[in-house]
């Protein structure tokens, strides 16, 4: 078998739009709490592209962040809790989420329902607004959750099957509800939060791209709008039917190997890695496909992302 081994990761190429310097904000979080059990209390949230993470002491049941982002941003409380099932055991158990904005937030947290009382600015009202828009449909889901159990539980095919489409049908309401929402409210900072919900994990470029292009020029230029640009650019050049992103990199031998110097074949590209349990399982039906359609105009472009040199 002619396998090319190529090692070191394979970086995608894309345009960066020019990014224009905000002004921080400036944030206070005030958390009230009467959990008893917990002596901190965490908070994460995404800045741009990184995750982000602080702490905070419970002291008389008050406790307090403060910082500067660049925009608001959608965050989560959270603390570790005791099992009493399993001593000497913590679960993570999040307990509030909502938008930190600049100026002063109120977390009221009373139980770990997650139903928190929270008052903050713009950005957690657009939010509250939203969600009492998407309200009837999250309890719809709520119910539709509960009937699939049963279904699930009496091994009922037909009523899952039925259930299924209805889940279809909800989420294609919330979709809607979530676009007219963004085309009546083009500079709302949660925007984005929005798009990326919308969006998913694959982006559909036709449907998205003009969601995204309606939206102000301040989302757009804010720095998750930035990663989100940086989301659908990378998807517009890699969605089916989009010529395969060229590159070159070297194999063990040294010899300079392109993506395109196959053009022509019916190429399979294989990201794999000696550390990599999974990979090497797969490792014999890779070969076995080889054999079968080697004499077909079929070849195998193997990746590895190892750190050194390896012969495969």
């Amino acid at each position: 078998m002619k396998r090319i081994v190529l090692v070191a990761a394979l970086f995608l190429p894309w345009a960066l739009a020019a990014q224009p310097k905000t002004k921080p904000l400036h944030y206070d979080i005030k958390g009230t709490t009467t959990i008893e059990q917990p002596g901190k209390v965490y908070i994460s949230f995404r800045k741009a592209d990184r995750n982000q993470l602080d702490s905070a002491e419970v002291v008389n049941g008050q406790f307090v962040f403060k910082g500067k982002l660049d925009e608001p941003v959608y965050a989560s409380i959270f603390m570790y809790l005791d099992l009493p099932e399993r001593p000497g055991s913590k679960s993570r158990k999040e307990i509030a989420k909502f938008f930190v904005d600049k100026g002063t937030t109120t977390v009221d947290i009373k139980d770990v329902s997650g139903n928190a009382a929270v008052q903050g600015g713009r950005a957690q009202q657009d939010l509250e607004r939203l969600n009492e828009l998407e309200s009837s449909i999250g309890k719809q889901w709520e119910e539709l959750q509960q009937q699939y159990r049963k279904y699930y539980a009496a091994k009922d095919e037909e009523g899952m099957k039925k259930t299924e489409s209805m889940f279809a049908e909800l989420d294609a309401k919330r979709s809607a509800t979530q676009r007219a929402y963004l085309k009546q409210h083009p500079a709302t900072p949660i925007g984005i939060y929005v798009i990326n919900t919308l969006a998913g994990y694959d982006i559909n470029i036709p449907e998205i791209e003009p969601v995204f292009n309606n939206l102000s020029e301040e989302v757009r230029q804010s720095p998750s709008g930035q990663a989100f640009y940086r989301r659908t650019d990378i998807a517009r050049k890699t969605q089916v039917g989009q010529p395969s992103i060229d590159f070159v990199q070297r194999a063990p031998d040294s010899t300079a190997v392109s993506l395109s110097s196959l053009r022509g074949k019916y190429v399979l590209v294989d990201f794999w890695a000696s550390w990599c349990g999974p990979c090497r399982a797969e490792n014999p039906n890779v070969v076995k496909a080889y054999n079968r359609f080697k004499d077909k105009n079929f070849t195998i472009l193997g990746i590895s992302l190892d750190d050194s040199a390896i012969n495969g």
